[in-house]
């Protein structure tokens, strides 16, 4: 079992969230640090801790990640414009909350890199 974080708080409703999207598998909310004039956080219900412990059985669950970031683009009116989404893995991968989620970015134009970084050797 893993350690219970900030989400399992959210879904459960002890901390407060502005909450977007909800249903029976996922819940989208605002991130409180966002990135973009749109940077919504996308969660499944079920605590998955990173991207190396989804397993056969919660491949829908992914999947419903990604569709719930596209139906969130159409309803607010961004889709045709553009979005980004993410899904960041351990330390490295810039992963701080362990339980998986969806960064769904709009509202501007995102360039690539994400951000300007030099790469160490």
């Amino acid at each position: 079992m893993s350690k219970e974080t900030i989400f399992d708080k959210i879904i459960s409703k002890e901390i407060p969230a502005d909450i977007v999207y909800e249903d029976d598998m996922a819940l989208a909310f605002k991130d409180i640090n966002p990135q973009a004039p749109v940077h919504l956080l996308i969660i499944p219900k079920q605590p998955i801790a990173t991207t190396n412990d989804i397993g056969k059985e919660q491949r829908e669950i992914v999947g419903h990640l990604f569709w719930v970031a596209g139906e969130i683009a159409r309803e607010q009116g961004f889709a045709e414009q553009g979005y980004r989404t993410v899904m960041n893995c351990n330390e490295h991968g810039g992963q701080t909350v362990y339980h998986i989620h969806v960064h769904l970015l709009a509202g501007k134009p995102l360039g690539w890199p994400p951000y300007q970084e030099r790469l160490k050797t």
